[in-house]
């Protein structure tokens, strides 16, 4: 696309990338979700590396052995390494804060987001699917339900990353908040933008799409989680906007379809209420 996107636009997207939250488990896939959520944090953001730990609880153990998974000492400095190894991966690009902290990690990162204002949390893909992420209860799938900021969900990318981006857009205020981030990367590291409008799904205003892409997408005759799933063979981000559903209502929703069936990294923006109330004052 080469259309000059306005002042403004730039300026919301780049708040999504304001302040960031990572989870850390000490896997490669929470590496990788702390190196894209620094490649993308805002220069002059924060990025901030959150790693919990917790001691399983154990119905009818006996003996004077402890398990590994009882042993909070054991834990916690697993837990440390994890962060340790996270702060010195994403040390080529900005300066984490580490944060270690007792707890289940979906409560634990839910928690610091409201705590500290977060505009963005990003988690390593489980690589598990939709419905056994939802009966298994992974972080991932948990945060994309529960999160009240936007959410990236990290996939293996190659070095380039963001080097082709892919937005759904259908007019909606959600779908513009999602632009306007895919349009602020797209122009800040010289990615590939590709706008794409479902006809194959319902509620896609013509006219407000056009004022939100300049006219510059492509029209496709799918459904929303079928084009963007499609998109993401061939692009290394997929974002798109979220309705603001939680819990059982987001079950279902293209947002949380697309973050499971995507085949790279997924951003679902999500403004979060701080951010909308501080941008409200600043009008007044």
């Amino acid at each position: 696309m080469k259309t000059t996107p306005y002042p403004q636009q730039l300026e919301a997207g780049r708040r999504t990338f304001t302040r960031i939250l990572v989870g850390i488990d000490g896997s490669q896939q929470s590496l990788e979700a702390a190196r894209q959520a620094a490649l993308l944090q805002d220069p002059d953001g924060q990025l901030t590396l959150l790693a919990a730990w917790e001691i399983t609880p154990l119905v009818g153990a006996n003996g004077t052995y402890v398990p590994y998974y009882l042993d909070a000492d054991i834990q916690r400095g697993v837990a440390e390494t994890s962060l340790a190894a996270a702060r010195d991966y994403v040390a080529p690009f900005t300066a984490a804060t580490g944060l270690l902290t007792r707890g289940t990690a979906e409560s634990e990162l839910l928690e610091e987001i409201e705590r500290d204002q977060n505009t963005l949390v990003a988690v390593g893909s489980s690589g598990c699917g939709r419905l056994i992420g939802i009966v298994e209860g992974s972080v991932a799938t948990s945060i994309i339900h529960r999160a009240p900021c936007s959410v990236l969900v990290a996939r293996p990318a190659d070095n380039s990353f963001p080097a082709r981006i892919a937005v759904g857009v259908d007019g909606s205020v959600e779908s513009a908040a999602a632009y306007a981030a895919a349009r602020y990367l797209a122009e800040r590291f010289g990615a590939e933008l590709h706008a794409l409008v479902a006809w194959g799904g319902k509620g896609v205003h013509e006219r407000l799409v056009a004022a939100i892409t300049d006219g510059e997408h492509d029209d496709v005759h799918e459904s929303p989680t079928e084009a963007l799933t499609h998109a993401a063979e061939s692009a290394d981000l997929v974002v798109v906007g979220s309705r603001g559903l939680h819990g059982l209502s987001a079950l279902g929703s293209v947002s949380e379809r697309v973050a499971h069936t995507a085949t790279c990294s997924t951003l679902v923006v999500r403004e979060p209420v701080w951010q909308r109330i501080a941008t409200e004052l600043g009008r007044i």
